[in-house]
């Protein structure tokens, strides 16, 4: 007796003739979801990246000439919306554009709330707590290296990434590749989202310039960093990778965040130096938009052509 063949979604029968990618068959529908290019979801990762930019520039410049004074208790508070507004544009972009290829906007909010709860209950008290980064991260050129990489950066990535593979990623509403890098987006701007809060809290509220600008720097970074993850996620779910596949996605992803983390410090102490301020974060900024603006273009390249060979009948490297 034959076995019975069926889609690797969403488990319908599907005939002998179903398109398959190595072992795994796919019913029309998901076969056509699967090789979409979702121009949504680009456009919405884009257009965040320069509102973000320009809303960094704009408030900054404004609080700088306004010097609202506030209390103690008021400037946390209004370091605390600050802080949530690069979360608000990215989600109200992704709600605009989303409107002509819809995702459960409920699942990418539970991804994002997800990714924030792990930063919280998480993420902050292991690397703060439990490895004491701010003791020793720093002392030298190859310390904060090596703990930028294999602490810090192994920590959020994996926290991220966990806040993905073990939720929205087992479910049939992750039915294409791009599902990956949509969710894996939202969990990162989840965890910038509660880093930004925790950074607001400890300083006080001080500065709210530079929160307004360290809360851009942060939510570009680990957006795009979780949009990276997502990459290697959903190619996981929906191709044969070896088995290292996703734990290069973690290692690589690790090493950018800590790289980044490095090459941040350097260009804001260079700026600060030149600037004769205490902290110039402007560098930081152009830096981060570099960083996310390359890392989505290249996502958007690599996920193309991962869909022009899959269609084509090539075999994706």
């Amino acid at each position: 007796m034959m076995e019975t063949v069926t889609c690797c979604v969403c488990n319908r029968p599907v005939g002998g003739n179903a398109p398959h990618l190595g072992t795994r068959a796919y019913c029309p529908e998901h076969w056509a979801n699967l090789n979409r290019n979702r121009g949504s979801t680009w456009r919405s990762g884009l257009l965040s990246v320069v509102a973000l930019t320009i809303y960094a520039v704009i408030a900054a410049w404004l609080l700088r000439v306004w010097h609202p004074t506030l209390s103690d208790v008021g400037l946390i508070v209004a370091g605390a919306v600050l802080a949530l507004v690069p979360a608000l544009v990215w989600l109200a972009f992704f709600y605009l554009q989303d409107r002509l290829e819809p995702e459960p906007k409920g699942y990418v909010f539970g991804v994002f709330v997800l990714g924030a709860l792990l930063a919280g209950a998480v993420g902050i008290p292991v690397v703060r707590d439990l490895f004491r980064v701010q003791d020793w991260l720093g002392n030298s050129l190859l310390f904060n290296l090596l703990g930028s990489i294999l602490v810090v950066g192994f920590v959020q990535s994996f926290l991220v990434y966990a806040a993905v593979r073990y939720s929205i990623y087992l479910s049939t509403e992750f039915d294409e590749r791009f599902d990956g890098i949509l969710y894996g987006t939202a969990a990162g701007l989840g965890f910038a989202t509660v880093l930004n809060l925790n950074f607001v809290v400890a300083s006080g509220g001080v500065n709210l310039s530079m929160a307004v600008i360290q809360s851009v720097i942060v939510a570009l970074v680990h957006a795009s960093f979780g949009g990276v993850l997502g990459y290697f996620l959903g190619r996981a779910k929906f191709e044969e990778e070896p088995v290292w596949w996703l734990s290069a996605g973690l290692v690589l992803v690790a090493t950018l965040n800590g790289l980044f983390t490095v090459a941040w410090d350097a260009v804001v102490r260079s700026g600060s130096v030149l600037s004769g301020q205490t902290v110039n974060p402007w560098l930081g900024l152009v830096l981060a938009v570099l960083v996310a603006g390359a890392t989505f273009g290249a996502l958007i390249v690599l996920m193309r052509r991962a869909n022009r060979l899959t269609l084509a009948g090539a075999d994706v490297p």
